[in-house]
């Protein structure tokens, strides 16, 4: 059984993962400042005699006791309301905090898995997005400090790869949801069911045409524990390519909320992409991957979820 470090572990994916590992036998070590993890997250894990938690920024020096075999390096502010609110801090986790976690990695020889994300792609110009596509980023744009972040990271990575000979990989992870997101976080989901079973009307920016894929949660963790196992070392995208419009998925969590409520369109954020769809080729015949939860069952449990928290 492996000895692992999760930075960012007390998020939203984070969390997801240390439940898993853990539950295959492994030793989780998570490391979170808590800006937007919440120890609600891995409250159960405490009791798990190979569990421990560290509370910490990783863009300061990090040190671990003894020796480690993988780190999964999740932290990051990952909702444009958390990088706009926290965009110095976003720049830093990307930068000093890859750079800080590689470092360890090396001295440590295990192996590192950087959790990238579709933004890599900025406003793509590419349908899909295949993992040569370069990118439409704009870097001085409000976005840009994330995405910049985690394009420097996945540069980082490649360079520790090619000059130290170090064992990474890249998940170039697209929109995901399920239990756990906060219901503040300005995602479209969290922001659309909060809505919906708070019974307020649905805030939809610009006319909604613009396109995403939704992955759940339990088919994310898959997909990454599948990435780490593998012996792949290029940037894999992992997401759903279930293509939806916004108006539609908007419709759609009506629909399961049973009420009658309006959408009310507000402007478009500046730079928000307006088609995002995985190109998940590569994730399909070096992992034999592919997404199994439906969008309904996937929103009927996140719904549930959220609900549970509303009430309490």
């Amino acid at each position: 059984m492996a000895r692992i470090l999760i930075t960012g572990g007390a998020g939203f994916i984070g969390s997801h993962l240390s439940d898993f590992l853990i539950e295959k036998g492994h030793e989780v070590i998570c490391m979170d400042n808590l800006i937007t993890g919440s120890l609600d997250n891995i409250s159960s894990l405490f009791r798990k005699e190979k569990f421990t938690f560290v509370k910490q920024d990783v863009t300061n020096f990090i040190h671990v006791p003894g020796h480690l075999d993988f780190i999964l390096h999740m932290a990051s502010p990952a909702s444009p309301k958390d990088y706009y609110q926290y965009p110095i801090q976003t720049l830093k986790v990307g930068s000093l905090g890859t750079h800080k976690t590689l470092g360890l990695a090396k001295e440590k020889k295990a192996r590192f898995l950087l959790a990238s994300t579709s933004e890599v792609y900025g406003d793509p110009t590419v349908h899909p997005q295949r993992e040569d596509y370069w990118g439409n980023v704009n870097p001085i744009g409000p976005r840009g400090v994330y995405d910049e972040a985690k394009r420097f990271a996945e540069a980082m990575v490649m360079a520790y790869h090619r000059y130290h000979g170090l064992d990474v990989r890249i998940a170039r992870i697209f929109n995901t949801y399920g239990p756990r997101m906060r219901l503040d976080d300005g995602r479209v989901v969290p922001n659309f069911v909060g809505q919906a079973l708070r019974g307020e009307d649905l805030t939809v920016y610009g006319d909604g045409t613009q396109t995403r894929c939704f992955c759940f949660i339990t088919d994310m963790i898959e997909g990454l524990y599948r990435l780490l196992m593998s012996d792949y070392k290029n940037p894999v995208n992992l997401g759903s390519t279930d293509e939806i419009a916004i108006i539609d998925f908007a419709h759609k969590v009506i629909a399961l909320a049973g009420e009658k409520l309006r959408i009310v369109n507000k402007p478009l954020p500046q730079d928000d992409p307006r088609v995002r769809r995985p190109d998940i080729s590569i994730a399909k015949k070096v992992l034999g991957w592919s997404p199994t939860v439906s969008i309904d069952e996937g929103l009927r449990t996140t719904m549930e979820y959220f609900g549970r928290k509303i009430r309490s």
